[in-house]
């Protein structure tokens, strides 16, 4: 494991090792046992888009591990001034010991690692966000005990959060069904990807069937950053789209509602059903710290 592109490139096995070092970390963060394991070491953090938890996240993670990490804001940099990704991947690798990236194109990720020498991170693009699944898989597993057999459903829009849902699920044994009005279906490549678990992914066109039994319900905002344009067109076409009274009535009784935040409350979550699993979603929103230390410490160590 050089990068942490998307978990397309991740084994199962990879995907739990990163949990059980995240677990680790987690306890020793809670008890107070200092792991200062990237001491000296440097992170590089690209933001195209705006963000709370991820950069709040790898920044305090990164103090705890001993190391520093360095704000760069796509306004402050030449790469927002038109300077090849290529030239900007090989400039900071003098520098860095590490690059987390958070932007639009999948591509933009994938030239940093190809051109750059050191370990790059993906905070998010429009294709996946896997750092956020890490965290919600180490969630699941907290509450579940282990994630192989359970069903995992998302209810929304086939986005990032979908397609890396899925792949995650997967790979580490999870049952998983996507709920979505046509023509937001989850990206072709993950689909295909998703052929490999005939039996154990099914996309579906009612909340409520998808809902049926789940062990975990899923869901994110109907409109992404960069679609702030569509919002009107999309809450027309995913009214009804929600985890509600009806979504956890069909759920098993103790099933997990998670949120990778921030949510819009009234339209893809209502407030009732939000607030009664906080303590999930906000424990989801934590473990989005341990998580990322996980990586850092696989790939930067």
């Amino acid at each position: 494991m050089k990068h942490l592109l998307k978990l397309l490139d991740l084994s199962g096995e990879e995907i739990e090792e990163i949990l059980n070092l995240g677990d680790q970390l987690k306890y020793e963060h809670r008890h107070g046992i200092a792991h200062p394991i990237l001491a000296g070491k440097t992170l590089g953090m690209i933001f195209q888009k705006s963000s709370t938890r991820t950069r709040v996240s790898f920044e305090v993670g990164m103090y705890q591990l001993g190391g520093q990490a360095l704000f760069l804001s796509s306004r402050d940099l030449q790469i927002g001034r038109g300077e090849p990704v290529q030239d900007t991947a090989r400039v900071l690798s003098r520098y860095l010991d590490g690059i987390m990236i958070r932007t639009f194109e999948q591509a933009e990720v994938e030239s940093l690692a190809e051109y750059g020498s050191i370990p790059i991170i993906n905070g998010l693009t429009d294709f996946c966000h896997p750092c956020q699944v890490l965290a919600d898989l180490m969630t699941v597993r907290e509450k579940k005990g282990s994630l192989s057999g359970l069903t995992l459903t998302f209810i929304g829009d086939g986005n990032n959060m979908a397609n890396s849902l899925i792949v995650g699920g997967l790979k580490t044994g999870m049952n998983v069904r996507v709920a979505c009005p046509e023509g937001y279906d989850p990206d072709p490549r993950v689909l295909e990807f998703a052929k490999e678990y005939a039996g154990h992914f099914w996309l579906l066109r009612d909340v409520e069937k998808a809902a049926a039994g789940a062990d975990v319900l899923y869901t994110d905002v109907w409109a992404s950053m960069g679609q702030e344009g569509e919002a009107e067109k999309r809450k027309a076409a995913f009214a009804g789209w929600q985890i509600g009274d009806r979504a956890l009535a069909a759920a098993k009784s103790d099933a997990m509602v998670l949120h990778c935040l921030p949510a819009h409350r009234g339209e893809e979550i209502t407030e009732a059903v939000f607030e009664a699993h906080a303590d999930e979603i906000f424990e989801e929103a934590e473990n989005r710290l341990h998580a990322q230390k996980a990586v850092m410490v696989k790939l930067m160590k």
